[in-house]
């Protein structure tokens, strides 16, 4: 049902949506897994592809948009921040590739991202990644029934910045998701608290904070996809798809529903009873 222009679930489409997020989850430790210097970016794309449709599903991003994405995955390495397309691009010892991923169960959606060191990066990348990492877990956190939209951006914002001088980037946001990839709302990265749309019991969202080392700027490259930062600098992205449940927060693209991180964070665990 929808209310307010929101796409509200019920209990049952939740857990539809929980196994679409449990293929992205397989899909992403298995490109993770794939991950070494030498290897392609094309041939991520395979390992993704290949592992969806074995679970009868269906890739959310091939064919999706204008110009239509072409492939299953984004992979996008060092400066690339989202939309990277998969190619001939050799992964390097020393770079990092981001890995974005979708998945269609039964009309719907999961979403979630990734960012993969390949090999040995310099310390301020890893730092980077794990900055990143956990302030999609403090958005997540800050995720309750009642609250509003800028609860989840200001956590974000937040971290980040008590971490140091990194760019948030702006352009691109997270997102309402459900019956189609991409709902109202939008999610920034960055805003005040108690702005925005409310949250309610049955609203998904897809939550992914994009960070840079440089600058928040960004550009389109020429293939009219691929997002770049301005500066060249080096860009980490993580994303879940998570549902706000009668118990709290219901981490569908995490295996574990996100439990561990939660509970690390004094959160109530959303999924329900005998549910993971």
């Amino acid at each position: 049902m929808f209310g307010s222009s929101l796409e509200i679930k019920s209990p049952e489409q939740v857990e539809v949506m929980r196994r679409a997020g449990l293929v992205v989850a397989d899909a992403l430790a298995a490109v993770r897994d794939a991950v070494r210097p030498g290897i392609s970016t094309a041939q991520l794309d395979k390992v993704a592809e290949d592992l969806i449709r074995s679970r009868g599903a269906v890739p959310s991003f091939l064919g999706y948009g204008e110009p239509p994405f072409p492939a299953t995955i984004c992979a996008s390495v060092n400066e690339a921040v989202v939309h990277g397309i998969p190619g001939p691009r050799v992964l390097a010892e020393g770079d990092v590739v981001s890995i974005d991923c979708g998945a269609i169960v039964d009309g719907w959606h999961g979403d979630a991202a990734i960012t993969v060191a390949v090999g040995e990066v310099p310390d301020d990348v890893r730092t980077l990644m794990a900055v990143t990492e956990e302030s999609l877990w403090r958005g997540l956190a800050a995720a309750r029934v009642g609250g509003r939209v800028g609860d989840i951006s200001h956590a974000i914002e937040h971290y980040v910045r008590d971490q140091g001088d990194y760019g948030i980037v702006e352009d691109y946001t997270g997102h309402g998701i459900g019956t189609a990839m991409h709902l109202p709302p939008d999610v920034p990265n960055y805003g005040r608290p108690g702005r925005g749309p409310r949250l309610k019991q049955g609203l998904a969202l897809a939550v992914e904070p994009m960070v840079t080392l440089g600058t928040h700027q960004t550009r389109i490259a020429r293939d009219e996809w691929t997002v770049v930062t301005t500066d060249g600098s080096l860009a980490a992205h993580f994303e879940h798809t998570f549902a706000l449940t009668e118990k709290g927060v219901w981490v569908l693209t995490a295996h574990d529903g996100g439990r561990a991180a939660l509970e690390r964070l004094g959160v109530p665990f959303g999924a329900p009873d005998g549910a993971v």
